[in-house]
């Protein structure tokens, strides 16, 4: 069967003809803030990535208390090219993490929020809640010394939380204390639940940015040109991650992800015990807070207000809805400039400390 014979076979079956009509005639934007568009592919690149190299890790991982530690030492120092593999997992995750933070606050100031894309917004922010929830729950998966207590730390913040907390405590360890029951849960999370939560949600965000395409900030509405998305912006999305892998293989080479020591339930645990550095700015924030603020517990009121803040920053396209006004373009400005630096300085005190 000739190469034609099998394209016209799969046409008549999966309508290719009318994916590349479509990608033919998709046309991107062209303005002086073009660039923040590349964020979104690298992010969905990097979360392929990881699925990848996740496949990899699982067909050598043992999920349990009494072997985790073992596996993950057996793919790195007998199994050919394991520890890159390893590496190149973490290093992908944390960079994920960090594409996907530059397009969501790209999209906040660039108000591409507003209508018709609420729905894009809030899909974009339940993939960023996702993400970090993956970032948790295989931080303990190695079961060394630093994740164990760090998932310990972690789960005793989420136990804090007013009226749910213990039970929400209970629901992620498995029980009281965090064991190897915690580890089979946390596993199940990253590998089963995590990933098909993030299929839905990576499936629903690309179909609605593909209905209602690309945003235009309102004063490039009438001073924009368009490229091809096919090749013209597809091929520059693929320069982006050609680069990202490049930067990913020189991190997992020169920097090879450490595995430390097995965790010991019984041991103190270590000083200077940190989240990883999307956490950090929380967890440096609750260090500063009073242990009482007018009679409650200071732990509990940062908590709460951390809540607070991530449903105003979820609901933020139904507050917004004037966005044009010089006068809310400037509050939700000056807002957003203040996210940002109090997540990067509140991140580098916290490593600092």
């Amino acid at each position: 069967m000739s190469l034609d014979q099998i394209r016209i076979w799969l046409d008549e079956r999966l309508s290719l003809g009318s994916v590349s009509e479509i990608a033919r005639k998709k046309e991107v934007p062209v303005h002086r803030h073009s660039i923040w568009y590349y964020f979104g592919g690298m992010t969905l690149f990097l979360f392929t990535v990881q699925v990848v190299t996740g496949i990899l890790l699982l067909l050598y991982y043992r999920p349990s208390a009494e072997n985790a530690f073992e596996s993950v030492q057996f793919i790195m120092t007998e199994v050919k090219f394991g520890w890159l593999i390893r590496s190149i997992h973490s290093w992908s995750a944390n960079l994920m993490i960090a594409t996907l933070f530059i397009h969501m606050f790209s999209v906040f100031f660039m108000r591409a929020y507003n209508k018709p894309r609420e729905l894009t917004w809030l899909s974009g922010v339940g993939l960023l809640f996702i993400s970090i929830a993956f970032g948790f729950s295989g931080y303990l998966l190695p079961w060394n010394e630093v994740s164990f207590f760090a998932t310990k730390v972690g789960t005793d913040i989420a136990g804090v939380v007013p009226v749910i907390g213990h039970s929400m405590l209970r629901f992620l360890r498995g029980g009281d204390e965090v064991t190897g029951a915690t580890l089979t849960r946390f596993f199940g999370f990253h590998v089963a639940v995590l990933p098909a939560l993030a299929t839905v949600f990576i499936g629903v965000h690309v179909l609605l940015v593909q209905l209602h395409g690309m945003h235009v900030p309102r004063r490039y509405e009438h001073n924009h040109g368009y490229m091809k998305f096919f090749p013209n912006f597809f091929l520059r999305d693929l320069i982006g991650w050609i680069l990202a892998i490049g930067v990913l293989a020189a991190l997992a080479a020169l920097f090879p992800w450490e595995l430390g020591v097995k965790a010991d339930p019984f041991a103190p645990a270590p000083a200077g015990i940190k989240p990883e550095w999307y956490f950090l700015f929380m967890f440096q924030t609750l260090k500063y807070i009073p242990a009482r603020i007018l009679g409650i517990e200071g732990e509990v009121l940062g908590i709460l207000a951390f809540m607070l803040g991530g449903l105003v920053w979820v609901v933020i396209p139904f507050i917004n809805r004037e966005p044009e006004q010089r006068r809310r373009i400037l509050i939700f400005n000056v807002f957003g400039v203040f996210v940002v630096l109090y997540i990067v300085v509140m991140t580098i005190v916290g490593y600092l400390a």
